[in-house]
């Protein structure tokens, strides 16, 4: 049901299955992490009214929230270097807490976790506003001001351009974009930018 790919690194698919409600994707080497993207595949729809609440482990600090998936935003990037602040849901511990995850632990080969918990949507929901990141990025940074910031908004705003032609294929390493399809994407892009500047850009989340 879900794809997850790690910038400079093979697409995986080696989804565990925890529980009915609960998976995870092991992310080994986890210190040389930026972002991450993680996807639906497109085979399986969330029941009517679900999503998935995205969570990164890191062994030793425990939980955080990073985001959430649904039918309407299958696809998601998150930036994983600095920004871990120990924000718990206490929903997922227990589903997560007794998975052993491979490999020894070193401090600079940490294998980390990305846990994916299948939720109702306005649960979701409330978890995500509780988040001080969410109310930041939507209220009163301003990324033109933050090169690193913008140029991640950037990245995200093509790839859910470009992953709106895939259709109910699903996100697979074979994936040819036609060089149309990234012209239209840059003249619309240009077109916001030049309209009312990078602002459209701290809506796209």
């Amino acid at each position: 049901m879900f794809g997850c790919c790690v910038a400079g690194r093979l697409l995986q698919t080696n989804l565990q299955q925890v529980d009915e409600t609960h998976a995870l994707f092991e992310l080994p080497a986890a210190s040389t992490i930026n972002h991450v993207c993680v996807f639906l595949l497109g085979t399986v729809p969330f029941p009517e009214g679900y999503g998935a609440a995205v969570h990164f482990y890191w062994p030793g600090k425990g939980f955080q929230l990073l985001g959430m998936l649904s039918n309407e935003k299958p696809s998601a990037i998150f930036r994983l270097r600095g920004s871990f602040t120990q924000n718990t849901t206490s929903s997922t511990h227990s589903a997560f807490s007794s998975v052993n995850l491979s490999g020894a632990e070193t401090p600079n080969n940490v294998t980390a976790v990305l846990g994916l918990s299948i939720e109702p949507l306005p649960q979701i929901q409330t978890q995500i506003s509780s988040l001080p990141s969410v109310v930041a990025q939507t209220g009163t940074t301003d990324i033109s001001k933050d090169p690193s910031v913008l140029a991640e908004r950037i990245v995200k705003h093509l790839f859910n351009y470009v992953s709106g032609f895939v259709g109910g294929s699903g996100v697979t390493p074979e994936l040819a974009v036609p060089m149309s399809i990234i012209a239209k994407w840059y003249e619309s892009f240009l077109g916001k930018i030049r309209a009312g500047g990078v602002r459209f850009l701290e809506r796209e989340d």
